[in-house]
């Protein structure tokens, strides 16, 4: 199969295209063929060797957690799903090796959920792991019908699809975003407000007696979360771990099939749309990856891998 990978950790400068052996398919497994992938900020983490003291690495690793794409084989005692059928997954395996920007992807299939027929295949590859990753930190907030969240970087990948779930439980959003992103924060449904100096009163300003929840997706604003966030209130946070000294949870994503399917039926509900930034070419991936690595992308960043 033809992929992108690398064999040693660095930059984008490591990354290479060419011909792999097609990934064996286990019990339980289901082998995609790969439609779109999407980039995430830990895929270029990973390649640069961030997450090795918690992850072995089996080189040559191909990148990519995302996936959407349909399914070529299935394994032994796979009756959930038969080949032909379109897929999503967040396809994160316990040892960093063989990833979803190839051509050929195996899966557990407890990770697999039906593809959304209203999201095209780039979109529907940037789905899984920012999708989950908001669902999984609204979760962990307890976020109700009736609450006040606010969401930081609401903007960003994982921000945009955190607003639209937030609004589909009945939750009243405000979103921190540049004020080039105001329109776009505003059209998910969120009340935008600029970062930085001041953000404080701004915040204040819409909730006098402080929101009920807050979900940090960027890290380095925990003064801002405790400064906001009323009596008894809940925050979370997938970038900085010292939440949990102030009380809050510090999430990390988990593959979920089921999770992965409540949201591909929120899509074909007409409650969540991924926003795509631009595609890119399986040749192409360290130019993706630059792209990421610039932090100032507004949607998600996806690899075209066949037609």
């Amino acid at each position: 199969m033809r992929a992108t990978f690398y064999s040693e950790y660095g930059g984008p400068e490591v990354l290479r295209t060419g011909e792999l052996p097609d990934p064996k398919v286990g019990p339980g497994e289901v082998l995609v063929r790969v439609r779109s992938a999407s980039v995430n900020p830990v895929d270029w983490k990973v390649m640069s060797g961030g997450l090795d003291p918690v992850m072995d690495a089996t080189f040559p690793v191909v990148p990519g957690w995302d996936v959407a794409g349909v399914v070529e084989r299935v394994g032994f005692d796979t009756p959930e799903v038969s080949p032909g059928d379109e897929v999503v997954a967040y396809a994160r395996k316990d040892v960093v090796h063989g990833g979803t920007f190839a051509e050929l992807v195996t899966v557990p299939v407890r990770a697999i959920a039906y593809k959304p027929k209203s999201l095209d295949w780039d979109a529907a590859a940037g789905l899984p792991l920012a999708g989950l990753t908001a669902q999984r930190a609204l979760a962990a907030v307890g976020l109700t019908d009736g609450d006040t969240v606010l969401v930081h970087a609401a903007a960003g990948g994982v921000g945009a699809l955190a607003v639209q779930v937030a609004r589909a439980l009945g939750a009243r959003v405000i979103g921190t975003a540049s004020p080039a992103n105001h329109d776009f924060v505003a059209s998910l449904g969120a009340e935008p407000v600029a970062y930085g100096d001041g953000v404080v009163d701004r915040v204040r300003a819409l909730a006098p007696a402080g929101v009920d929840a807050v979900v940090d997706l960027v890290g380095g604003v925990l003064d801002v979360t405790t400064a906001v966030l009323r009596d008894g209130g809940r925050h979370a946070s997938i970038a900085d771990g010292s939440v949990a000294e102030a009380g809050g949870r510090y999430v990390w994503v988990r593959p979920d099939g089921p999770g992965l399917a409540a949201l591909a039926d929120l899509a074909d509900g007409g409650h969540l749309s991924v926003p795509v930034a631009r595609t890119f070419g399986l040749d192409e991936v360290a130019d993706a990856f630059r792209l990421s690595m610039d932090g100032h992308t507004r949607g998600k960043i996806a690899i075209r891998v066949s037609e």
